[in-house]
């Protein structure tokens, strides 16, 4: 079973990394690829909703620190388990900040965002489309498996439900939307 799905990771990566042969592909996955470096796209806008939104200013600083706890849980996992990154036929895209690739840290914070920066916009569809670009651009770009990539997004929305409560401890009333996907935090309790 698990060299079956080994054969599978490999078939999936090899075809997107192919896409990235487009010249305006490849700009676009470097830029996503810089954007999610440590979280940064996803600190920036939890920085900017916060500023933005004073009312929610607490709910945007505790969603951001579960963006950045992902994100750091991620790396941890990450020198634990030592996964090699993939090396199939075509160079990598970017540069990685280290050799290791299980989980995909890019999934993990841009899946935490998605929920977390969610709960706070709903309705709008630019986090989890920023967010689903990122987790694509890594395959790519050549530098995740797949399973690395579904793993961090899995760990991110993990890290969004663990911490949703406290998040909406920071906010008046979360909308009622949350209560669909799980995310609201009831009130004070958590």
């Amino acid at each position: 079973m698990l060299r079956s799905a080994g054969r599978a990771d490999r078939r999936a990566l090899v075809t997107l990394r192919a896409a990235g042969r487009a010249p305006v592909v490849a700009a676009a996955v470097r830029v996503l690829g810089l954007a999610g470096e440590h979280g940064a796209v996803w600190l920036a806008a939890g920085a900017a909703g916060a500023a933005a939104d004073p009312e929610r200013r607490a709910a945007w600083v505790r969603a951001t620190a579960v963006v950045a706890g992902a994100h750091l849980a991620s790396m941890g996992v990450k020198r634990a388990v030592r996964r090699p990154r993939p090396l199939y036929g075509e160079a990598p895209l970017v540069r990685t900040a280290g050799r290791h690739s299980f989980p995909s840290s890019h999934a993990t914070s841009a899946a935490a965002a998605a929920a977390a920066f969610g709960a706070l916009l709903p309705g709008a569809a630019t986090v989890p489309v920023l967010a689903g670009a990122i987790c694509v651009s890594r395959l790519v770009a050549g530098v995740h498996h797949p399973s690395d990539v579904a793993a961090g997004a899995l760990l991110g929305a993990v890290a969004a439900r663990a911490g949703r409560s406290w998040v909406a401890r920071g906010a008046e009333a979360l909308p009622d939307a949350l209560g669909g996907l799980g995310l609201r935090g009831g009130g004070r309790r958590g």
